[in-house]
């Protein structure tokens, strides 16, 4: 009896229609269907003609428009062998993405399948993609520093647990390298990857050297790279997100690092622009802008006493800061650190330009000691950078004022400690280091 009640069930929960369509038009990646009807968002299979029987399943597409009469869809795979009069069947189940303990230590795509070569990871929990954000008034404030082991960040930009915060650098300044320095001695329980639009050469190159083993064993990896569709890289970005959410919500304190949120907007534009969004700055469509602050607000400290600690890295157009992008990001974000490519051909790495960079929380997070000591280290630096042209010149003449004097003898030491070819510095001998260094050089100047 009761096996039949089993059967019973199972036929009461089995579909027993379908929604179908067809395909219409197919330009570029943008298919456009007479049906299903179903919602965006929805996920659906379009079969391939003549698949029937064979073990091909067709191509997996996401509806991203609505029309009366028609739907707009966009693959997550290659559309060779599509063609119109092809069958799009809704499949019916929300977006979602396995979570669990058995995630870590592996590399995963945008629906949880296995990239390393390992078997499929077993899920012990599902998460949606798109989740709520926390409510605001819920949230613990930030109040504990992160330790990233760089010395530049933990003592002149020091960050919290929880903090939002973003890498802003062009092409080539060295984002990804600083961003494998923090990963491998940062604080955290657990690290979340996201490589979104990477150059798949650079995924097990970033595994292998940037991460090594010890550090793999507690981290995720979520990538997408740059041949694959803007979908799959839309889904890897909300994936990495939905895990990171697990483990905050179960306590832990996760790393989240996205390289890059950039590659990200210029996937949802294509998107939006397939939809038949309009173009706005610099061809970014209204959901790009949309979509960024979600990212950011989902992410930070939880009433579970876990925290999502969001690193993103944002590849500045043509070296400009305040390209639409950038923007957006900075006027969202806890923090940024600003990699400088001048600074970067000074030979000084990591290439942080400490004027230009800044946390927000930090003020809550420091001693009024520290404070002292990075008002009067910023205060030196300013100095420096004001009046380099005239020194390289020659044109400055020693004694004409004692402040610059002093800030060109401190000059050496400090561009020094600014210097560091690997992390794992602890914030404390950062700091004691920085003192040292005013102590050496003279009584600080009020």
């Amino acid at each position: 009896m009761n096996q039949l009640a089993t059967y019973i069930d199972a036929i009461r929960s089995a579909p027993m229609w379908r929604e179908v369509g067809h395909v219409r038009k197919i330009t570029g990646l943008s298919i456009e269907a007479d049906g299903p009807e179903v919602g965006v968002g929805a996920l659906c299979r379009i079969q391939k003609k003549g698949a029937a029987g064979r073990r091909d399943t067709g191509v997996l597409a996401e509806v991203v428009g609505v029309k009366p009469g028609s739907v707009t869809l966009m693959p997550y795979g290659p559309v060779s062998g599509l063609e119109a009069g092809c069958e799009v069947v809704a499949r019916g189940e929300l977006a979602h993405i396995g979570v669990g303990e058995a995630l870590l230590g592996r590399v995963i795509d945008g629906f949880g399948a296995p990239l390393d070569g390992g078997p499929p990871p077993r899920p012990s929990a599902y998460r949606p993609l798109r989740a709520a954000p926390v409510n605001p008034m819920r949230r613990p404030r930030i109040s504990r520093v992160i330790e990233t082991g760089v010395r530049s960040i933990d003592g002149l930009l020091t960050l919290g647990q929880g903090q939002r915060v973003g890498i802003f650098a062009g092409s080539g300044v060295g984002k990804s390298t600083l961003l494998g320095m923090i990963v491998r001695h940062i604080q955290a329980d657990i690290r979340v990857i996201a490589l979104i639009g990477e150059r798949g050469r650079e995924v097990r190159e970033f595994v292998e050297k940037q991460l090594g083993p010890e550090a793999m064993r507690r981290t995720v990896v979520v990538a997408a790279t740059s041949d694959q569709p803007a979908l799959a890289r839309i889904r890897a970005t909300y994936a990495a997100l939905a895990i990171a959410e697990y483990f905050r919500d179960a306590g832990r304190q996760v790393l989240l690092t996205m390289d890059s949120v950039t590659r990200f907007a210029m996937a949802r534009r294509e998107v939006g622009l397939a939809a038949g969004e309009p173009p706005t700055a610099r061809g970014y469509t209204p959901s790009v802008f949309a979509e960024i602050p979600e990212l950011c607000e989902r992410c930070g400290t939880a009433e579970s006493g876990g925290a999502i600690t969001a690193l993103f890295n944002v590849l500045v157009d043509g070296d400009d800061l305040n390209e639409p992008i950038s923007d957006a990001l900075r006027s969202v974000l806890d923090g940024h650190i600003v990699l400088s490519r001048q600074i970067a051909h000074r030979g000084q790495y990591p290439a942080i330009d400490v004027l230009k960079s800044a946390s927000r929380v930090m003020p809550d997070l420091v001693t009024e000691q520290e404070d002292a000591l990075v008002r009067e280290t910023v205060s030196q630096l300013a100095l420096l950078e004001r009046n380099r042209q005239m020194v390289d010149m020659g044109a400055y003449e020693k004694g004409s004022s004692a402040q610059l004097d002093r800030a060109l003898a401190l000059d050496p030491a400090l561009q020094g400690w600014l210097r560091q070819r690997e992390g794992g510095v602890a914030r404390t001998q950062a700091l004691q280091a920085l003192a040292d260094i005013f102590r050496s050089g003279g009584p600080a100047t009020p």
